[in-house]
């Protein structure tokens, strides 16, 4: 049946070009119409004095809101005096570690309340050498003189903890191979 259409179509092609379409005329109509469609009304936003107040209390409330937070962050109220992030942790770092060996120093069966007493005094001064050198690298005075003082005083709490302990562990041995003589 294909056959027979496509047949038909070429044998009568001379009386399907009867029409010849007209391309101007064609074009003509095409930006005739594109002439005809309605540009919408713009109006601009900024010159209307309402949207232009609006905008202000908005960027105003913003820039508050932004300050406020900024100011009232904990995260940046634990880092006060210090210089960077990479500081403030290895001050936490050290800070653990003595914490740690000075519970160990405290819970110690073995060592004598005055002894314990002594110690603790020993790190109390250190801890306002601490602080006061903490003060120092707030007020930026020669920074890096200040980061190696804090360093060493923290060698010195861990040395001084360290040395404690060791001479525990020392009298605890001397007892223990005393008590074991044949």
């Amino acid at each position: 049946m294909m056959d027979n259409f496509e047949k038909h179509i070429k044998e009568n092609k001379q009386a399907f070009d009867v029409h010849k379409v007209d391309r101007d005329k064609l074009w003509g109509n095409i930006t005739s119409q594109l002439d005809e469609e309605e540009k919408g009304k713009v109006i601009p936003l900024w010159r209307s004095n309402k949207l232009r107040i609006a905008a202000s209390i908005i960027l105003l409330i913003g820039l508050s809101l932004t300050a406020f937070l900024t100011i009232n962050n904990p995260s940046s109220n634990t880092m006060d005096g210090y210089a960077t992030e990479e500081l403030f942790e290895i001050d936490m770092h050290y800070k653990n570690l003595v914490y740690q060996q000075v519970q160990l120093v405290k819970n110690h069966p073995s060592l004598a309340a005055k002894d314990k007493e002594e110690f603790l005094s020993f790190m109390d001064e250190l801890d306002k050498e601490y602080e006061q050198l903490k003060l120092e690298m707030q007020s930026n005075l020669d920074n890096e003189l200040v980061l190696e003082a804090i360093v060493n005083n923290y060698k010195k709490r861990i040395e001084l903890i360290e040395n404690l302990l060791k001479q525990i562990n020392a009298s605890k041995n001397e007892m223990d191979y005393e008590g074991y003589i044949l």
